[in-house]
């Protein structure tokens, strides 16, 4: 306790509204909700691995949110008078990361979170404070690498597996490299953990070794919690922005609403670093934080999210449709909105695979530009995806390159992103251009690219590589029973033939309803459907409608 009390470092200043203090007034009705408590310097108000903790405001004195508290004791920031306590996982109902110490005696307002919710939903003032800042808490947890330790090699794929289910569900993390990390095997002796053990993860007083992503889920408190109902009104598979769309507008009209997803909500659109051209964002939005705001309306509504859930089969049976999940659990729905989306191409370069996670990425978010951050990079893509990732990395790495295969740019990104990427002295475009080697010993130090035009070859220097190259739908769950086209995307309204349809004879599908009654496909998994959020989300709303014209049907 002593390492954590009266250490006398500052409050942190409020960086992107992470730190707010709050007004008198605001002060006022959170008191009238809570109580006013005295606490003493080394009181805990709660603790790392604590589920649904309440809301605290600091009146006078000081607490600090220590990581590993009573082992490591590694304090991440101090808050002092008028600054209220907690972040993220305090809306979403998942386990504290931190814990909570007191560090200078003083008095706090504890506010249970039920009643905290009654009161941001009308005042939208404060409600906005809290928020701002503990999206922008968990940002920087991220970037501090304050979270569940992940102990493993960087070569192992369950170690590839469990730091990209944090990452791409935004959970900070603190990697420790069996390889490269000097601290690695004292930690694995204090845990009584051999190497071949590894990965292992620990946190919240826990440790799993090699873990299951749901196994890791459950001891992070990720997604709803307690049983199913035996049957619901509208089951959602997949959770990017199409999902939540429909699981916002889905819930909120009324209906038992379940989403599940295989990995994390937010889709390939929580990967990308920055959104500008989504409609109300004027400076932008992260796909991300889009996500989280997502999420975290469509729980407000009641909606249930499950992750990690993924579907495996479907099946119709009496009336309903029955969804056979990987753990072995069926969720059944009376009808079914499908919104898995499309999942990465990869390269097809000899020996790329022993690099993912580790220096090749499909994904541009905080966690891989942070890991790749003041090295060159080099960037493979001509879409959008390509383009913002190549505007997000460029602000940290010493030099990015972007290959495209095309001549011209423009072909099929944006043209805002064009002109940026134009304007940047910080990247060069290669033109006619691909990827044919991956070099480097433990870690990519150069990607080998051709000139598909004159054969010729160059070696670019490259502490990463991002690939960008489009997408498969996620549909091998659906085969045989769904009607697709040759690509496997997912037929819907008039663009399913007679002979496709599930009861022969029987009335032409609504428009985004799949040749199957009552199953309807939104967002990239859709045949012909045009790869924008803005798409992704309108789709997803108007399959709401759709689905109450066809249970009014019967």
């Amino acid at each position: 306790m002593s390492e954590v009390v009266g250490i006398g470092m500052e409050e942190p200043a409020n960086i992107n509204g992470a730190f707010p203090r709050l007004d008198e007034p605001h002060r006022e009705r959170l008191r009238a909700l809570g109580t006013v408590r005295d606490v003493e310097p080394g009181d805990v108000l709660f603790h790392e691995g604590d589920a649904g903790y309440d809301f605290f405001v600091v009146e006078s004195g000081a607490v600090a949110i220590v990581q590993g508290y009573g082992t490591q004791n590694r304090v991440i920031s101090v808050h002092g008078a008028h600054r209220f306590l907690g972040e993220l996982n305090l809306l979403t109902g998942s386990r504290a990361l931190l814990s909570a110490v007191v560090r200078d005696g003083g008095s706090v307002i504890q506010v249970p979170v039920a009643k905290l919710r009654t009161l941001t939903a009308e005042d939208q003032d404060l409600s906005n404070i809290i928020l701002r800042a503990f999206l922008a808490r968990r940002s920087l947890l991220i970037e501090a690498g304050a979270g569940v330790k992940v102990v493993g090699s960087r070569y192992s794929p369950d170690t590839r597996r469990l730091r990209e289910f944090l990452q791409r569900n935004r959970i900070p993390y603190q990697w420790v490299d069996l390889e490269t990390d000097a601290q690695a095997d004292i930690l694995l002796r204090s845990l009584a953990v051999e190497p071949s053990d590894t990965p292992v993860v620990v946190g919240a007083e826990r440790v799993l070794r090699n873990p299951t992503n749901g196994e890791l889920a459950a001891m992070l408190g990720l997604g709803s919690r307690g049983a199913p109902p035996a049957m619901c009104d509208l089951v959602v598979v997949g959770g990017g922005p199409a999902g939540l769309a429909a699981a916002v507008y889905g819930a909120s009209e009324g209906l038992d609403t379940q989403v599940v997803d295989a990995v994390a909500f937010g889709g390939q659109a929580s990967t990308t670093s920055r959104i500008e051209n989504y409609l109300g964002f004027p400076t932008g939005i992260s796909g991300s934080e889009l996500a989280e705001r997502a999420m975290l309306q469509a729980r407000a509504f009641g909606a249930r999210l499950v992750v990690p859930a993924e579907a495996v089969s479907f099946a119709r049976e009496d009336g309903h449709y029955a969804i056979q999940l990987a753990s072995g659990d069926t969720v059944n729905g009376r009808t079914v909105i499908v919104a898995t989306g499309a999942q990465y191409r990869k390269l097809d370069v000899p020996g790329i695979e022993r690099f993912e996670g580790d220096g090749v990425y499909y994904a541009a978010t905080q966690a891989e530009a942070k890991l790749s951050a003041g090295a060159p990079v080099v960037i493979v893509g001509g879409g959008n995806s390509a383009g913002q990732a190549a505007m997000y990395l460029s602000r940290q790495a010493t030099r990015c390159c972007l290959l495209i295969r095309a001549g011209d740019l423009g072909k099929s990104m944006s043209r805002y992103l064009v002109d940026e990427i134009e304007d940047s002295d910080q990247i060069e475009v290669l033109r006619y251009s691909e990827v044919v080697e991956v070099r480097g010993e433990s870690s990519v130090e150069a990607v080998v690219a051709r000139d598909t035009q004159s054969g010729e070859r160059q070696e670019l220097a490259a502490g990463a590589l991002f690939v960008f190259i489009g997408a498969s739908p996620h549909t091998d769950w659906l085969r045989g029973e769904v009607a697709m086209d040759e690509d496997c995307f997912l037929l819907t309204g008039r663009d399913v033939a007679d002979e496709d349809l599930a009861i022969p004879g029987g009335e032409r599908p609504y428009f985004l309803e799949t040749s199957q009654p009552g199953v309807f496909a939104v967002g990239d998994v859709r045949s012909g459907s045009i790869k924008r959020v803005a798409t992704a989300v309108g789709e997803g709303s108007m399959a709401v409608r759709l689905v109450h014209q066809r249970l009014a049907t019967g």
